[in-house]
């Protein structure tokens, strides 16, 4: 596996992602299944993005390469997961407005992943708390059914990342994204999802603009959270 910088300027290996993604692979070989098929997607997208993409970063950067006539691994990315997510989503028989949140969560949440993926560790566990509260909210595990196949190959990463002996890439950041995506959307009742997507949409713009790293550091139970486990 191919090393790159972390953000510490440390050369670890990456993309780590294609774990997860190998890991999906094996499991839709026992049966497709649509929320699979929807990680994987998103997965080989952000693979594409990891080995082939440029500079470019952001919906402002992807916008102004395609008003220059250049098509950005980026925004392939980008229409690609909606088009995954779209799949994944018609799948529960949703249509309008609802299939429309559904999508919006799966997409968004998969960008998230990204968003977070600036510090080791941190969209593992931002997928560890968004399982936990929709546990929590059903008092129930059966939320976590359908990425299960794929939750030890994440406790796998969390562990190579801490310890900065690895980076995730867009790759896993997207993958682990979009299983926050696939527990919301399976967990959530419509006015869930509702606010889900509200919450999402809000993340995403401030990280377009403002950096989510400053914000962590700035509310110190979230810097200790962040923190824990991490390699000093």
């Amino acid at each position: 596996m191919p090393r790159r910088p972390n953000y510490r300027g440390r050369r670890v290996l990456f993309p780590l992602g294609v774990i997860l993604l190998a890991v999906a692979g094996l499991a839709l070989t026992a049966g497709l299944n649509r929320w699979l098929v929807f990680l994987c997607g998103v997965g080989y997208l952000g693979l594409i993005d990891d080995l082939a993409g440029g500079p470019v970063r952001g919906w402002r950067g992807h916008g102004r390469s395609l008003a220059r006539g250049e098509l950005s691994t980026g925004l392939i990315k980008a229409v690609g997961t909606i088009a995954f997510a779209a799949y994944a989503a018609a799948g529960d028989g949703a249509s309008g407005a609802a299939l429309v949140a559904d999508v919006l969560v799966l997409g968004l949440a998969a960008h998230l992943g990204n968003l977070l993926d600036t510090r080791p560790g941190r969209t593992e566990k931002a997928f560890a708390a968004a399982a936990a509260l929709v546990c929590l909210a059903s008092w129930s595990l059966a939320p976590l059914e359908p990425v299960a196949a794929l939750i030890p190959a994440v406790a796998l990463c969390a562990g190579l990342t801490l310890s900065e002996q690895a980076m995730l890439g867009d790759t896993g950041a997207s993958m682990i994204g979009g299983m926050i995506g696939v527990v919301l959307v399976t967990a959530l009742s419509p006015l869930g999802t509702s606010l889900a997507v509200a919450a999402l949409v809000v993340i995403s713009l401030y990280g377009e603009f403002r950096s989510i790293s400053a914000a962590i550091e700035r509310v110190p139970p979230l810097q200790r959270l962040d923190s824990l486990g991490r390699a000093s």
